[in-house]
């Protein structure tokens, strides 16, 4: 089997052509492949481009190393101030990426290890197939911090689960083990970590290999079914989140968590 490295940016992602198969990876395993700015934009211009390319047949999105993805890097957040990136942008990035994932006309698989944070729980539930180690968990961090959630990762487990769930998910701000987030129908299967590869690559085959047509049209009726309030959360969570990245709560939950502190909210 053969593979082509097509994009490796700065923003700590790569995009693997691989057969008819493009794999993504978040490859920041240091922050536990937390994501900053340009990563978000990258990985969007990813998804974006991908739908234009007849090559690619089906996604897997994963994380470099033990977890998925641990929402926003914020040890990047004075930097990109420093750049110009207004939390307005920050926010259309993350609206924009899940869209990207949500709209593309081809299946995508998720391959969770580890931690589903933040909006790496909205990346998670985004994707057409979620597959998870039993090790693995989600976590609606941002009320840890003084946010909401984002990335219509709410909506997205209210429409899975149902309001009581997504509103302890993200006003208790407590991990859910995957093997609970199976059972609420979060996501599609859990395996031990050892059976995790080969369920992905099985999966993956199967729909690189399928009706490309057909599973579109399919995956367009599943997600209109489904995904009806998508893109009022989106816009409720930008607004409430733009107001909510310049106050002081967030300039103290960021804090904390840097210094590994528990926060001090007023």
């Amino acid at each position: 089997m053969s593979t082509t490295d097509d994009t490796t940016t700065p923003s700590r992602f790569s995009a693997v052509h691989d057969g008819p198969v493009l794999r993504v990876t978040i490859t920041n395993p240091k922050r536990k492949n937390a994501i900053d700015y340009d990563t978000m934009v990258g990985l969007g211009d990813t998804f974006l481009a991908a739908a234009e390319d007849r090559s690619v047949r089906a996604i897997v999105l994963t994380g470099e190393g033990g977890d998925f993805c641990t929402g926003a890097d914020l040890s990047a957040t004075a930097s990109e101030a420093q750049r110009g990136i207004t939390p307005e942008m920050t926010m259309d990035s993350a609206g924009r990426l899940v869209r990207s994932i949500v709209d593309a006309p081809v299946p995508v698989v998720a391959r969770v290890k580890g931690a589903a944070a933040g909006i790496g729980v909205a990346l998670a539930l985004a994707a057409d197939l979620t597959y998870a180690a039993d090790d693995s968990y989600l976590l609606l961090a941002f009320i840890n911090i003084g946010l909401m959630p984002d990335g219509g990762a709410a909506a997205m487990v209210a429409a899975a689960a149902g309001r009581p769930l997504a509103a302890e998910m993200a006003l208790l701000g407590d991990r859910l083990p995957a093997t609970e987030a199976h059972k609420y129908g979060l996501i599609t299967r859990v395996l031990p970590a050892a059976d995790l590869d080969a369920t992905v690559e099985a999966a993956a085959d199967k729909l690189a290999h399928g009706p490309r047509r057909a599973l579109e049209l399919t995956k367009r009726a599943l997600n209109q079914a489904a995904l009806t309030s998508l893109d009022a959360a989106l816009a409720a969570e930008k607004a409430g989140q733009i107001e909510l990245l310049q106050s002081p709560d967030f300039m103290e939950g960021a804090t904390a968590m840097l210094q590994k502190r528990k926060a001090v909210f007023n």
